[in-house]
């Protein structure tokens, strides 16, 4: 296994890696909208912090030496489903590729942040 780690992104604020690789396959954990230099939350808006959560991907994927489109698989969790298509609007411009994905709503997210996003890739 290989870690990821770029400082670029969040750093992990548990017991994690940002992402690591095995295989051909990079696994990274899930990104909330945290600002990657102040560890503050980004944005107040579902838009906003899902624009966030996919920069922070971007530089993850960017980190592993793969990109948007070569994400096979998203888990996405909302901490409310009103914000399903808001999310989806954001979502689509950066994973253009249209990955499988399972996106559900949960009762909290960390930092009572709007939505995070986990990701399975391929390395090129």
């Amino acid at each position: 296994m290989k870690y990821i780690s770029t400082d670029k992104a969040p750093a992990a604020i548990g017991p994690y890696s940002q992402a690591i690789v095995t295989g051909n396959l990079l696994f990274a954990s899930g990104q909330i909208a945290l600002d990657p230099a102040t560890g503050a939350v980004k944005g107040e808006t579902i838009t906003e912090q899902t624009t966030t959560v996919c920069e922070n991907i971007g530089e993850i994927l960017k980190a592993a030496g793969t990109t948007y489109d070569k994400v096979v698989k998203t888990t996405c969790f909302l901490a409310d489903i009103a914000d399903f298509a808001a999310f989806n609007e954001v979502y689509a411009k950066y994973f253009t590729g249209k990955p499988a994905r399972s996106c559900v709503a949960v009762k909290d997210l960390p930092k009572k942040v709007l939505c995070e996003v986990e990701i399975i890739a391929e390395i090129l």
